[in-house]
């Protein structure tokens, strides 16, 4: 679900943030294609998050978000183009040119 590099740069961000305990990643409505990814750092869940365990890193992910993240990649890509994290969910029927936004 995390890449190495995306764990790497997330542990980074972490350390900024002393009450971190893990990345909650979430769908919500909106964007060209019906759907925007979001992420977060938290220092708490809800409970109805679905939780899973990365090492020492926990990714959180709300009961509405979890059924349309199913199998999702979370990667940081760092080029010449830009720095930044990108989503590659395999239930995506289509995405936006940018990758923030999707339909499933």
């Amino acid at each position: 679900m995390i890449t190495m590099k995306a764990e790497e740069k997330i542990r980074e961000l972490m350390q900024e943030e002393k009450e971190t305990i893990g990345l909650r990643v979430y769908v919500k409505g909106g964007g060209c294609h019906g759907y925007q990814y979001g992420m977060s750092l938290e220092s708490s869940t809800g409970e109805d998050d679905t939780i899973i365990e990365h090492g020492v890193m926990k990714v959180i992910m709300d009961s509405q978000s979890a059924p349309l993240l199913v199998g999702t990649e979370v990667d940081y890509v760092d080029s010449m183009q830009g720095s930044g994290f990108v989503m590659k969910n395999p239930q995506a029927k289509t995405t936006c040119g940018c990758g923030s936004s999707f339909s499933a």
